[in-house]
């Protein structure tokens, strides 16, 4: 315990230290191991104290970040929490309904089933986007490779556009619309780098990435070429933001590992040592720590469909080859302007402040997000922002591996935050679990966010031991109480979404059926898609809200903050790309009411420095806002007004 409270008072030093920008030495000058450059072979996690289990952590050897070694966790009939814990009866949230909604014809392929590389073991993203500007989300999907492929004989796995036909379920159109991509796929984002209206896609791979522009006829062109954004080695979770204000989307894309497939990191070999192959004592896939991490790329938009990479001189290429993983550009400290947030793999995340001289200031440590709050760097996956405590600040949530907690971090204001998880009552629960997608989102429309993450393992050798994790892992949903001063887990219920067990990685959120209920997407590593629908039988109101800008902001209005005040809460929305695991959600917004009829106010904060107020004449509806036009007419007012167009009421067995 002597080490845990020494730790803790290490980042309360640093904290104080925040004027002086003296962190990295102060972390010298007390002893606390991190990594601050390419990680070396330590090999070693520092012991923490047991959260759950009942037994001491130990240092554990190997290739990711984690809180030490536990003893299994059980459910009453002796399987693994991670596939087990289900209750018979509670509330009915989620039902998976994939194969009525037509998505199961298509299946994610990455590598070969034993995963003896890490290349095959991170699995990829998902978007959800409204191509075709109907007023309905569709759904991408992004597909991994195989070695057969990538070496020309055999035909590369297919990404996957699914159009959302209205009435609950989808039609594969992929390959009519060109964005099969038939690369080694991770990450995607979306946003409309070109200001004509319609959401482009970018697409990070290993090998070159893609930039899908949208050609406004149900098909896209891939311009990466031209528009000098393809890289080449190993990109992950994109994303799309102003961060100079210039009103056009500048991109940002996060490097993992520097990978060689011709000569793959295997045990012993010159890429790796033996130590960065093994999970408790057992040879697993090498890595990520003990090879060589990928930089980080920041590319301006020149406004005329080409980008300049500006990553050295804004100050966020990643000079320590972090593994990076997933991104966001959302303001942080409420000045006005996007900063840019990247969680990364066993290594410290970063939090760029942004400067407004088209530079950032590397806050990552000093602001509290780069570690933990025992001063240790996890393997930070997934990304989720939002403003649980309704406070106007914006909180963060990062998911981790297995034999780790999932990290909370509290918004402090000034771009300081406090990691609190422990306290909010969700790491225990957490430490089996090896979770990826992420995100807040008011399930039951009460006016205050919860938390969601998906899990899956990335060594498929778990399901031999008796280490109580599993490769196929099913999602965890935790609910807002008392206003946001604790969390409480949703029980998993038999036969309902919640109970799914599947190998899960990249996770989109957002209303798929333009009912006020958030739905997710997941794509599952070597598995079929999974469509949660939302079926919580709550009789709450919202409002959901599109936004375009003018003139002078991004015509998506990726990067613009929303406050809607509505039965005593004021809550915060912000239009981002990115985020959750290489994954990007709906870009509209979404407000929870509870029993309020009526919004009392809303306030949009434009890219440009317009403040805007808008009155809403009604709720349980979307409404498109302009900026500078206040409510425009939209699609969404024939959607609202037709009962032709209505999906029938949710039910637990819808």
């Amino acid at each position: 315990m002597a080490n845990y409270v020494f730790a803790n008072s290490a980042v309360i030093f640093l904290r104080l230290l925040r004027a002086s920008r003296w962190s990295l030495v102060a972390i010298a000058l007390l002893g606390v191991t991190v990594s601050i450059g390419t990680p070396t072979a330590h090999g070693q996690q520092p012991a923490t104290p047991p959260l759950y289990g009942g037994s001491a952590a130990t240092p554990q050897q190997g290739g990711s970040a984690t809180a030490g070694t536990f003893a299994p966790v059980l459910d009453s009939e002796k399987r693994p929490i991670t596939a087990g814990g289900f209750v018979k009866n509670g509330p009915i949230v989620y039902q998976d309904i994939s194969a009525k909604a037509g998505l199961t014809g298509w299946r994610h392929k990455m590598g070969t089933p034993q995963k003896p590389f890490i290349l095959e073991t991170i699995g990829s993203g998902v978007a959800l986007l409204d191509y075709d500007n109907d007023g309905w989300l569709d759904i991408y999907l992004v597909n991994g490779s195989t070695y057969e492929a990538l070496d020309g004989k055999a035909e590369p796995p297919h990404a996957a556009l699914f159009h959302n036909n209205h009435d609950g379920t989808f039609t594969d159109v992929s390959a009519q619309a060109g964005v099969t991509n038939g690369r080694w796929g991770f990450g995607v984002a979306v946003g409309d780098y070109d200001n004509d209206g319609w959401p482009d896609l970018y697409v990070s791979n290993f090998g070159k990435n893609r930039l899908y522009h949208n050609n406004h006829d149900g098909t896209f062109t891939d311009v990466a070429e031209h528009a000098g954004v393809t890289l080449g080695n190993w990109s992950t979770g994109a994303s799309f933001g102003d961060y100079d204000g210039d009103g056009k989307l500048d991109l940002f894309v996060p490097g993992y590992i520097h990978y060689d497939v011709s000569h793959p990191p295997a045990p012993g070999s010159a890429a790796v040592g033996f130590g960065f192959c093994q999970y408790r004592g057992a040879p697993v896939m090498c890595g990520p720590r003990g090879l060589q991490g990928e930089p980080d790329h920041l590319f301006h938009n020149n406004g005329d469909g080409t980008f300049t990479d500006v990553s050295e001189k804004a100050g966020v290429s990643d000079t320590h080859h972090y593994y990076g993983f997933s991104s966001t550009f959302v303001d942080v400290n409420n000045d006005g302007k996007v900063d840019l947030i990247v969680a990364d793999d066993s290594t410290p995340n970063y939090l760029y402040i942004n400067k407004g001289d088209g530079t950032f200031d590397d806050a990552s440590f000093y602001s509290g997000f780069a570690l933990n709050q025992a001063a240790r760097e996890t393997a930070s996956m997934g990304l989720a922002v939002g403003d649980y405590l309704n406070n106007g600040r914006v909180d963060l949530y990062t998911t981790t591996f297995s034999d780790d907690y999932k990290t909370l971090f509290r918004n402090e204001g000034d771009g300081n935050f406090s990691e609190i998880t422990p306290q909010m009552g969700i790491a225990e629960v957490t430490y089996p679990f090896l979770s990826w997608g992420t995100e807040f989102i008011d399930y039951d429309n009460d006016g205050w966010k919860d938390i969601m993450s998906v899990s899956g393992h990335v060594y498929p050798e778990v399901d031999k031991y008796d280490w109580g994790t599993t490769f196929a892992e099913r999602p965890q949903l935790f609910h807002n109480v008392k206003k946001g001063k604790a969390f409480e887990v949703v029980p998993a219920v038999e036969g309902t979404g919640l109970a799914i067990v599947v190998p899960s990685r990249g996770a989109a959120f957002g209303d798929l059926f333009n009912d006020g209920k958030i739905d997710v997407v997941i794509n599952c590593i070597d598995h079929t898609p999974v469509l949660l629908r939302n079926v919580n039988a709550d009789t709450n109101h919202w409002v959901g809200l599109k936004l375009v800008g003018g003139p002078k902001s991004p015509r998506d209005a990726v990067g613009a903050t929303v406050y809607v005040a509505a039965g005593g809460i004021r809550q915060r929305g912000d239009v981002m790309s990115g985020g959750s695991f290489e994954s990007s959600n709906d870009q509209r917004l979404h407000f929870g009411l509870g029993p309020a009829s009526a919004v009392d106010s809303v306030e949009v904060r434009w890219n440009s420095g317009l403040v805007e107020h808008v009155n809403l004449p009604s709720v349980d509806r979307f409404f498109v806002i302009e900026e500078g036009k206040g409510l425009v007419p939209s699609v969404y007012d024939a959607i609202a007004n037709s009962a032709a167009s209505a999906i029938k009421p949710r039910s637990a067995g819808n």
